[in-house]
């Protein structure tokens, strides 16, 4: 199936070269372009793309607002151009937040230095992000706002008041399979997650109570210059605290460690973390696998592992150790991912103790631990 793809970016230089890396491509067509907001949300009414790529910084209307309208005028999914500083960070997360399903560093030096690596790249996210098309409705800016509490306002909960909230209709049959979990005193709670995974913690982590026992630890592909931004974020959306992690930090109960971008993040028998160097021979810094696995050899049997939305099967080595040492692994149902590539890999593998939709893994989590 030939993919349709409509450009843009008010950059003449970057909409001819971003067109010709996707024509390049047979199973990829530019169907259009154009070179601010306004004209997007036109051409995506006239055209109706299954992939649209989109700059932030335009004329007449910027990328997040024209995101927005699109997501409630004709849902498409949207790949992100942005740049690598906390600026551009915080921009990424407010066009993912307004419904974007995932972005790329804009970045002309690695377009001329390394023109087949950000070909294979940025083919490679139209691809993916086109099969996203059916169940993306799931990620549109309303419910992402919908599942956001203000955490001053929400005291302290436990299980049985969350159990009754509401459960929007994303859940699928195959979250209602797996039944709910039984209690277990935890020392670690291990998320890893890729595309779509900062709008699926954010769903999941904000369902948490302030006094939610177990520490956390959350792994999430995103580059060096972004994680600070999401972990300050989170930590303003959320009742736990969330920080990015740094090397020499200890877990604590109601405390959320996010993995730092470009790098590698382990956890040790006394529960400190290590933040390592990111290792080129590893396609992802920091990688689900590698916490995971080294979470099984500290904390055996007590870790709760959770494998959302994402590309790949990376996380599923290390939920395989997780699982050889007792621990649970919890798996997204596909319905309600961006990505059914993480999770599948964990499901596939026999790995998957349980298969959840994401508006109901959060209460779950508190009726595991709490």
């Amino acid at each position: 199936m030939v993919v349709k793809v409509l450009v843009v970016d008010d950059s003449g230089f970057f909409r001819r070269r971003v067109s010709e890396i996707l024509s390049a491509d047979p199973n990829i067509q530019v169907i259009g372009t154009a070179t601010n907001g306004r004209e997007a949300i036109d051409q995506a009414l006239a055209l109706k793309p299954d992939v649209i790529t989109m700059d932030y910084e335009m004329p007449m209307m910027d990328g997040i607002t024209a995101v927005r309208h699109i997501m409630q005028r004709c849902p498409t999914p949207v790949l992100m151009f942005s740049s690598l500083t906390h600026e551009g960070a915080r921009v990424t997360l407010d066009a993912l937040d307004a419904g974007a399903v995932d972005f790329l560093p804009k970045n002309f030096e690695d377009i001329s230095r390394n023109p087949e690596k950000v070909k294979q790249l940025l083919c490679e996210k139209v691809h993916s992000i086109a099969r996203s098309n059916r169940r993306y409705s799931n990620y549109t800016a309303s419910s992402v706002a919908s599942s956001a509490p203000n955490p001053a306002t929400v005291p302290a909960i436990r299980p049985d008041s969350l159990a009754r909230a509401a459960v929007p209709a994303a859940s699928s049959s195959a979250s209602v399979a797996s039944a709910a979990p039984k209690r277990k005193a935890y020392k670690l709670l291990a998320i890893g997650t890729s595309t779509g995974g900062p709008v699926a913690l954010q769903r999941v982590l904000t369902q948490l109570p302030a006094n939610f026992p177990a520490p956390i630890v959350l792994i999430q592909h995103m580059p060096a210059a972004f994680t600070k931004a999401f972990a300050e974020r989170l930590d303003k959306l959320c009742r736990i605290n969330v920080k990015e992690a740094e090397d020499g930090d200890l877990l604590r109960p109601g405390l959320a460690l996010l993995a730092p971008g470009g790098k590698q993040m382990m956890i040790d028998g006394r529960g400190a973390v290590k933040i390592l160097p990111g290792d080129e021979r590893l396609n992802y810094r920091p990688c689900v696998d590698i916490t995971f696995g080294s979470a099984a050899k500290s904390f055996h049997d007590k870790v709760l592992a959770v494998v959302l939305t994402g590309m790949g099967a990376d996380g599923r080595e290390g939920a395989r150790l997780l699982k050889q040492g007792g621990s649970q692994v919890w798996a997204q149902d596909e319905a309600s991912c961006v990505i059914y590539g993480m999770p599948m890999a964990i499901v596939k593998a026999d790995l998957a103790d349980a298969i959840y939709g994401l508006d109901d893994i959060g209460r779950h989590l508190v009726e595991a631990c709490l």
